[in-house]
């Protein structure tokens, strides 16, 4: 396959959802229930999936906590904020059906997370973690953006936002909660030039004219995202394709925790191992160690030891110290990638415990993450995207000092 780096010409595609979107309906709920039992009991181990289909929410999973939830109130209270408030929406936050199926942390796991493998081989280190689950996790930081995240999942998610923002303002009063975004951006070695084609799809009351909902959404969503330097020329503008789209949510397709890792992640210009993020504890090195791998990320280009960095990290469950640590510059580095990976070992601590730490991750910090993206996100303020380690590690790689945290494109 042809590099960006490489390749003249080259078009990547990134889509988004807005909150209402069925699956990200399950991601936020889910992220709520985290933060309500952590709010008062930071070393819960929770892991909680959602489901929703028409007129039905089911919450299932494990939780280990001492202390307690009113999960109905959460569920519904969650619903309400995201939109669905009225039964013609296709799903009602005062009506909907809400089950709840959740028993205690497994045992098994139990043992390896509360004494990580270290410790009951040579009985140092008393408070030390184990992973909670096997995998592999990758961290993506690149120059394309002020935040350093790739152009199309960062547009994406703008256009998305600013959909919901449209529909919360009431400046388009006829939009309902359901809807994606869809930008594809062409390269030219590496290099992001314009934005060719754009796709909005956004859930609407059955009496508006398409004609007014394309043009509605073209002036105040889509134009208003993409920077007059992406648009030498107007993209191709798709809104609603198929003509009509009235059933949404819930009612038009079923929802499930964890069914957008892409979209919480890089858009697909980086890998990932398949972990999802919601849901999950600290513990789970799913959530956590994908955090800790987009903050060494970050810093590493915020350092201008690359433009563009991937990060692969794997654990093995119980057992606290990494299994593999990899990295990839795809010819951007400044300096060897060895000195790179060198500089990540001595800043940066990998065993759960100290991410925890590191990234003080044990607060009720998680449902804001759950729409629009869990990285490269200037409207919140989360560990994972701070750029401090940037100067230390320019120093320990003999480069300049970076100026400012943040680097935009070159």
């Amino acid at each position: 396959m042809t590099s960006i780096v490489d390749a003249s010409g080259y078009l990547f595609t990134s889509e988004s959802v807005t909150e209402g979107h069925p699956d990200k309906m399950c991601d936020q709920i889910s992220d709520a229930i985290l933060d309500a039992i952590i709010r008062d009991d930071p070393v819960a181990r929770v892991a909680c999936e959602t489901a929703t289909t028409t007129g039905l929410v089911l919450v299932l999973g494990e939780i280990s906590t001492s202390t307690y939830i009113d999960f109905q109130s959460v569920v519904r209270d969650t619903v309400k904020e995201i939109g669905y408030t009225r039964a013609e929406y296709g799903f009602d936050y005062l009506t909907c059906g809400t089950l709840v199926s959740v028993k205690e942390q497994s045992p098994d796991i139990s043992m390896g997370v509360d004494a990580a493998l270290e410790v009951r081989e040579d009985g140092t280190a008393l408070h030390e973690l184990g992973a909670g689950d096997q995998g592999m996790m990758f961290g993506f930081a690149c120059r394309e953006t002020p935040e350093l995240m790739p152009l199309p999942i960062a547009l994406a998610h703008r256009m998305a936002r600013r959909l919901a923002e449209a529909r919360k303002s009431g400046q388009l009063p006829y939009l309902r909660p359901d809807g994606k975004t869809q930008v594809t951006v062409e390269y030219d070695r590496g290099v992001p030039v314009q934005v060719r084609t754009v796709v909005v799809a956004s859930q609407h009351d059955p009496d508006t004219r398409a004609e007014r909902i394309r043009r509605d959404i073209v002036e105040a969503v889509i134009l208003p995202t993409i920077p007059p330097e992406l648009r030498p020329t107007d993209p191709v503008m798709h809104v609603n394709p198929t003509g009509r789209f009235v059933t949404g949510g819930p009612m038009g397709d079923a929802g499930l925790t964890g069914r957008k890792i892409i979209v919480d992640t890089y858009g697909g210009m980086a890998r990932h191992g398949g972990g999802a993020f919601s849901g999950k504890d600290p513990t789970k090195v799913d959530r956590s160690a994908s955090y800790a791998a987009r903050w060494i990320a970050k810093n590493v280009v915020a350092a201008g030891l690359a433009d563009r960095f991937e990060i692969e990290i794997a654990y093995g469950i119980g057992i606290a110290h990494p299994l593999s640590v990899s990295i990839e510059t795809f010819g951007t580095g400044q300096v060897p990638d060895d000195m790179i990976r060198a500089a990540i070992d001595r800043h940066f601590d990998l065993r759960p415990a100290s991410i925890i730490e590191a990234l003080d991750l044990r607060r009720p910090i998680y449902r804001q993450t759950a729409a629009y993206g869990h990285f490269g996100r200037p409207d919140l303020d989360l560990p994972w995207e701070r750029t401090e380690k940037a100067a230390l590690l320019a120093a320990d790689c003999g480069r300049p000092e970076p100026v400012g945290g943040s680097v935009g494109p070159r």
